[in-house]
This record gives C-alpha cells, sequence and structure tokens, in this order.
C-alpha cells in the first residue's frame, strides 16, 4: 500500500497550461499517475497533453465527479485563492508547490482546509511518489529516472518524511542503493506553516500496514521531530523510526535552508530533537551516510520484508509482471498455483494487464470478450494470412505468428481506435457543455469533413451484430457503463437518425467497454490478439490436416461442413 497518492487517485492539476504545469503533468501521467484534468482561469475548453482543461475546480468536479487531488502549480501571489478554490469543491487533499507563498496565505489555506475537513501538503513541497503508484508533484523529475532509483514497497517498503525536498530524492535513492524498497516519499515542505507535518505523516505510516519503517529527514526549527518523539513514546508510533536531523551546526537565529528551520528561543535545536528522538526510542545517526546502513540493519533485526535479496538489487532492469523463485511463480503477487481453478482466463488476462484482479461480473465481461473474438470465419486477413503460410508446411508458430502480424490498425484495430473516438466524443461533450448526442453529431460531421470514417460501426454481414447486443447486456450486469459506451449509443443514434444506420459492431463494443472498464487502449489490439490466438490454430491445424498443400485459397467461396446448430446446456 501507501500514503497519499496511489494508482487509484484521480489528480487535477492547476496551473497546467504553464509551462512547469505541463511539464509536471507530463512527469506524473508518464509515471502511472491518474491525471483527469487541469484548470487554469479563462483557458476552459482545451485540452493539454490530453488532459482536459476547466476554468475552475468546480467545473471540473461538476463535470468529471469526485477528484482527490488537486496539485498547484501556479505563482505564489495566487496559490491562496487556488487552493481553496479546489478546497471548496470538495477536494480532499492539495499539493501546494510554490515557495515563497505569504505566512498569512498558508494560515488562510489551514483555516478553509480544517472547515472543509480536507488537508493540504507544503507549501514548497516537491509533492509525493508511491514508487511504482504514482506521484503528485515533482519527485524524481523524470518518469524514468523515479523508475530507476525508488524501489516499489512490494511486498512491503519503508516510509521516508523529508522537510527537504532534494534529501527527500536523495533519501529515497541512497535507501534503493542500499536494497531498501519504498512505501511512499512525502516531502512535507520547508515553510513554517504546513500542512501535512512530520506527526501527522508517521501517523499515516503507521496505520500503513505494507509501511515496515518510517525514515526521517528532520531539520533544525519548529518542534515537528518533537512532536514525533512524543507519539514514539506514548505508543502511538510503534514502528521502527530512523532519522538524521540537518543543520548541528546552525547557532540561534540563523535559518538552515528553509524558512522553517530556524532557531529561535532556544526551541528546536539539534541537540533537543536528536535527545527527544533517541530517548523515545527511536535511532538517530549522525551522518547522512549513516541513514542507509542504519535502516538496513534495523529491517534484517526485524526480518523485514523491505530488503531486497542480493540478486534483486545488483539487477540490471526490474519487472513488475511475474516473480520467479524456486518452487513458485508469483502473477502481479498472486501465486499462480491459486490462481489456477479459482480465476478465469479473462480475469487472469486482466490481472497480468493492468495489475489488478477484476471483481467477479468483470471478471465474466472479459470471458465474454475474449469469447467474442475467437474467431470471425475464414476470410479475415489474419485467418488467411495464418492458412496460407501453414500451406506451405510451415510450423505451427509460423503460421500463427503470420496471422497475428497482421493484426493491425484495418485488422483487430478499430477496437483502440474506437475506444479512442469515443473518449474524444465524451471530451467534446464535457468542454462545450452540450449533451452527448450534439456532442456525437458535431464529431460525425467534423470526421467526415476530414475524409475519416468512425471506426467500430457497421459490418460487412451483419445489420445488427449480435454479440454486440450480449456484450452490452453482460456489461450493464457487471455495472459497466460509463462515458464511452453512451458514447457508443449517441453515435449509433446519430447514424439512425441521418438515415444511415450504421449499428456499434463487436469491435466498437469491446473497445467501449475495456475503455469503461478503466483498460488502457494501448492494450486493446493484444487483447484482440490474445483473443483470436485459439481460432488461428485451429484453423492451422485444419488447413495442414485436410487439404493439399500449396493450394489457392479463395478468400470468399468457401462453405461451411461443421456441427449443425447446438444450444449450451441450461444447467
Amino acid at each position: 500500500m501507501a500514503i497519499l497518492i496511489d494508482e487509484t487517485k484521480r489528480v487535477l492539476v492547476q496551473g497546467i497550461t504553464g509551462r512547469e504545469g505541463q511539464a509536471r503533468t507530463k512527469l506524473m501521467r508518464e509515471y502511472g499517475t491518474n491525471v483527469i484534468a487541469g484548470v487554469t482561469p479563462g483557458k476552459g475548453g482545451q485540452t493539454i497533453l490530453g488532459v482536459p482543461v476547466f476554468n475552475t475546480p468546480h467545473e471540473a468536479v461538476a463535470a468529471l465527479g469526485e477528484i482527490d487531488i488537486s496539485v498547484l502549480f501556479v505563482p505564489a501571489a495566487g496559490v491562496k485563492d487556488a487552493a481553496i478554490s479546489a478546497i471548496e469543491a470538495g477536494i480532499k487533499l492539495t499539493v501546494l508547490v510554490p515557495d515563497r507563498v505569504p505566512v498569512w496565505d498558508a494560515m488562510e489555506i489551514a483555516a478553509a482546509a480544517r472547515s472543509n475537513n480536507a488537508r493540504f501538503l507544503g507549501p514548497n513541497t516537491l509533492g509525493v511518489l508511491s514508487p511504482g503508484k504514482g506521484v503528485v508533484g515533482m519527485i524524481g523529475g523524470r518518469a524514468e529516472s523515479a523508475r530507476q532509483w525508488f524501489k516499489p514497497g512490494v511486498p512491503a517498503g519503508v516510509g521516508i518524511i523529508s522537510r527537504s525536498g532534494g534529501m527527500a530524492s536523495s533519501t529515497g535513492y541512497y535507501l534503493g542503493q542500499a536494497g531498501v524498497r519504498i512505501s511512499t516519499i512525502a516531502h512535507i515542505g520547508g515553510d513554517a506553516v504546513l500542512g501535512i507535518r512530520i506527526p501527522e505523516a508517521a501517523l499515516m505510516f503507521e496505520a500503513d500496514p505494507l509501511t515496515e519503517a518510517i525514515v526521517i529527514f528532520g531539520e533544525i526549527g519548529s518542534t515537528q521531530e518533537e512532536e514525533l518523539a512524543q507519539l514514539i513514546h506514548d505508543r502511538k508510533i510503534t514502528k521502527p523510526v530512523i532519522a538524521y536531523i540537518g543543520g548541528k551546526a546552525a547557532r540561534e537565529g540563523t535559518r538552515f535552508s528553509h524558512a522553517g528551520a530556524i532557531i529561535e528561543g532556544g526551541r528546536g535545536t539539534h541537540a533537543g530533537k536528536v535527545t527527544a528522538l533517541r530517548e523515545a526510542g527511536a535511532t538517530v545517526v549522525d551522518a547522512f551516510g549513516e541513514l542507509p546502513s542504519a535502516v538496513v540493519e534495523i529491517l534484517k533485526r526485524i526480518k523485514g520484508k523491505s530488503l531486497m535479496s542480493e540478486a534483486e538489487k545488483n539487477a540490471a532492469w526490474h519487472t513488475a509482471i511475474t516473480h520467479i523463485e524456486p518452487n513458485k511463480v508469483a502473477v502481479r503477487g498472486y501465486d499462480i498455483a491459486d490462481l489456477m481453478g479459482r480465476a478465469s482466463f479473462g480475469a487472469t488476462v486482466h490481472l497480468i494487464l493492468t495489475g489488478e484482479l477484476p471483481s467477479a461480473p468483470i471478471g465474466r465481461l472479459m470471458d465474454a470478450v475474449l469469447v467474442a473474438s475467437i474467431d470471425h470465419g475464414a476470410t479475415p486477413p489474419s485467418a488467411l494470412s495464418a492458412r496460407t503460410v501453414a500451406s506451405t508446411g510451415a510450423t505451427l508458430s509460423a503460421s500463427v505468428a503470420a496471422g497475428i502480424m497482421s493484426i493491425n490498425r484495418h485488422h483487430g484495430g478499430a477496437i483502440e481506435d474506437c475506444a479512442r473516438q469515443l473518449k474524444a466524443v465524451a471530451d467534446r461533450a464535457v468542454k462545450e457543455s452540450i449533451t452527448i448526442d450534439d456532442a456525437a453529431a458535431r464529431h460525425l460531421a467534423a470526421m467526415k469533413d476530414a475524409g475519416e470514417r468512425m471506426p467500430g460501426f457497421g459490418h460487412r454481414y451483419h445489420t445488427k451484430d449480435p454479440r454486440t447486443a450480449r456484450l452490452f447486456t453482460l456489461a450493464q450486469e457487471a455495472g459497466v457503463d460509463g462515458a464511452h459506451m453512451k458514447a457508443a449509443r449517441a453515435v449509433e443514434k446519430c447514424f439512425a437518425d441521418a438515415k444511415k444506420p450504421l449499428p456499434i459492431n463487436v469491435d466498437g463494443a469491446i473497445g467501449a467497454i475495456l475503455a469503461d472498464v478503466g483498460i488502457n487502449p494501448s492494450v486493446f489490439n493484444g487483447i484482440f490478439m490474445i483473443a483470436r490466438t485459439p481460432g488461428l490454430v485451429a484453423h492451422v491445424v485444419e488447413e495442414q490436416t485436410r487439404e493439399k498443400p500449396m493450394r489457392r485459397i479463395d478468400p470468399v467461396n468457401h462453405g461451411y461442413d461443421g456441427p449443425s446448430a447446438r444450444s449450451l446446456p441450461t444447467s
């Protein structure tokens, strides 16, 4: 697990149209964060990096539903109004990246958060990152480096709380080099008035069942570390705490690094913090370079699962799909022997592609999607290609591969293409504040003007594809009826109103359903390949066992001599 951010959280970016907002949105999306909207006053209706832009957080919430987190990339003078607008829109966590936010503004934000049962991180924070799950803010700089530096906390990890942005990243990096997995890195910010502080973040890690220890990069100034020591003393924090406190040489009245790191009136001294933490039972190292080895030693002592094996630590690269150990195979964390006989093939396809097992109804829906595409006869290019190569005497693998290689944009690709067009229809309805029917009409008109055709609608043989109705029924039984399916019905209605009935076909139905299930469209062609492979195997075997080699295969003129119509058993 993780705190504050994971792959399920819906994120809004305020200031998304600015240079910094765009750069950090790119980082977040590439790392896997579910960025669903942006806000820049006066820029509503635009799209940035595929993300719809609204004028206010209220508009975004009204259009898209509940939003979990808003992250701000706006000038310091605009932080107060932007943050309060997000809080009053019902967003429960606001991440304030800008520095130099006036203290009085931060205090007003804190008051608004209390009144609305919300929280904020910062100001002057790089944000929060849960390795392998999501990032809000700018920790890591680039998605590639963030993946390389910070090791996901699976099956467990340590939590990092830092008062310094640069040292938040450094702590995560050096722990990773030492073979330590991380659940979440939280940079709380360096200002004097903060939202989430060290004690609150530590309590979140204490409640997280998969965080085994808490690592602190502290500083002089404020009483946060002393408050943490009291929580440890009171047994409200029971997990091991390992800390380093910066600013040992600072004198009273001297600011160390951040606005909040200043000793005044004898409070917040380095010695006082170290003494309080050690007396409470925390481990405090004297030098930052000692922190990783201290964490490793404590994890060994408690037999923690956050430590990587030597093979894992020295690996040149990593995969999050399958873990192999002697006498054990785990797919996305699940023992494959446990999956066998308990999870359907469709559910397991969902697991391996998304990382999570679906609910039973979604699993049945995935099964139906795979069955719907298992074979569409001998005329599609994949079947003809496989049979043609099979007739030369090629191996089963080569023949099936030939069929798979023919699956591309114009064969099977309609699933992904249709899903993306349906998303464009749904986005247009939101951006232009019009009905989904009007959005479909405008989108189809624009496609016609551009000389494009709507994929996923119409069929050479079927005037009403029987598979579509069945898939939509199963989807509704599974509780799936989102923006893509609504857009599909609107497009179908638009065609009918224009006296050009083009009902949604099986490819379009699958694209709409998979998109509403939440699967990334980039894998839709792959799902079609998975489904089609058994049919290709059957075509290859039939070709090589009942037909002459090197025959001329007519793509259309062929008959059927298989079993007559049969029905499934009723029970």
